[in-house]
């Protein structure tokens, strides 16, 4: 059966989402899904992935800074900016080379976990081809793998 979703007039679709992580994606843009409208498809059939996630939300159009960080969880996506019911920018996520405040340090001794130290945690994009993350203040580096258990 196909899928029918309502048109938004003015706001961002990201389609192309891994299944199950729209929820996810949700919380990584900080959107207050009590004062926006949200629609959130999960694990519809797509001819290119199988099975795919696809957000739209009403009223937010996404920076390309914000939209990156989408990447760490679907590197793949597709970003389509809705302006009177029309795609008026489209683009694909690219990863962030810097990630700041949103990803925890799996190192227990790094100063970033240290309570009694106000630190954030700072990842640097360690290489263009895998993504991987090397901490700034530990050298710890993650991989693409890790990030989604490692997001606060």
């Amino acid at each position: 059966m196909p899928l029918k979703v309502r048109r938004i007039e003015n706001g961002t679709v990201l389609d192309h989402l891994p299944p199950g992580t729209a929820p996810l994606i949700l919380d990584i843009l900080n959107v207050d899904v009590e004062r926006t409208t949200v629609l959130m498809a999960i694990n519809v059939e797509s001819s290119k992935m199988g099975r795919k996630d696809i957000l739209k939300i009403e009223g937010k159009f996404l920076e390309e800074e914000e939209a990156n960080r989408v990447a760490l969880i679907a590197p793949n996506a597709t970003v389509n900016i809705i302006r009177n019911y029309s795609v008026a920018e489209k683009f694909k996520v690219k990863p962030p080379e810097r990630i700041e405040g949103i990803v925890r340090c799996p190192n227990p001794n790094c100063i970033t976990n240290d309570e009694r130290e106000p630190v954030e945690p700072v990842f640097i994009r360690e290489s263009t081809d895998d993504l991987e993350y090397r901490c700034r203040y530990c050298e710890r580096v993650i991989r693409a793998e890790q990030l989604r258990e490692l997001l606060r």
